[in-house]
């Protein structure tokens, strides 16, 4: 079985990957794995930026096959903020997983910013961004996004970040109030992540031939 180690530490966002790979004979492992693995600064201006670089220097430190994701809440009304910044939106640092303070510190200063806004003019979408590295380096990236409405209260308990925010007019529901079932297919981390099973498959593919070869040599 190949390994894929995920650059996080969030076991939310790792579970969340787990199940939406979970047709792939792959081992998940994540950064709690690797005692010593260097903190990435996520300062790029793009979720694509954020994640080649957990992914390649991940990749460097372990020497294994590694995958990097960004993602976050982008509202068109505040220009596409908080963008690359949604996990530390609110000024705290990013906590492990679930419903922590900076969740809903960030939850909270959204829905003072779109204050007195009706829900038609809440238009948001979020973004995830994934890469693919191995020692060599950069293997591949891909993003996808998923549509919806900044709802005008906190609803629903499953979920982390803004999921209790994020309503969707088609279940008239939040992420946190559709749970992982119906989310996992259609959200921004499923869209980007089936586009990476493919790289992913070819990789496998690609390596057993190597190690194939190899032996018969």
């Amino acid at each position: 079985m190949f390994e894929l180690v995920v650059a996080t530490r969030n076991k939310k966002k790792l579970c969340e990957i787990k199940e939406i790979l979970k047709n792939i004979d792959l081992k998940l492992l994540s950064l709690d794995s690797y005692k010593f693995a260097p903190q990435v600064v996520e300062n790029g201006k793009t979720f694509k930026a954020n994640a080649i670089k957990k992914a390649v220097k991940l990749a460097r430190f372990t020497g294994a096959f590694c995958l990097g994701e960004d993602s976050g809440l982008c509202v068109d009304v505040l220009g596409g903020a908080p963008g690359v910044h949604s996990a530390r939106f609110s000024g705290k640092p990013a906590g492990q997983a679930g419903r922590n303070k900076s969740d809903l510190s960030n939850n909270l200063k959204l829905l003072k910013l779109l204050t007195g806004l009706p829900l038609q003019k809440r238009k948001a979408h979020y973004v995830c961004a994934v890469a693919l590295a191995d020692k060599s380096g950069l293997i591949g990236v891909v993003e996808g996004e998923c549509p919806g409405l900044i709802a005008v209260a906190s609803k629903g308990s499953a979920g982390f970040g803004y999921d209790p925010l994020f309503y969707i007019p088609k279940y008239k529901k939040t992420f946190a109030q559709l749970g992982k079932k119906i989310k996992h297919k259609m959200s921004h981390r499923y869209y980007a992540l089936s586009k990476a099973k493919r790289i992913i498959q070819k990789y496998i593919v690609k390596q057993n031939v190597i190690r194939g070869v190899a032996q018969l040599g």
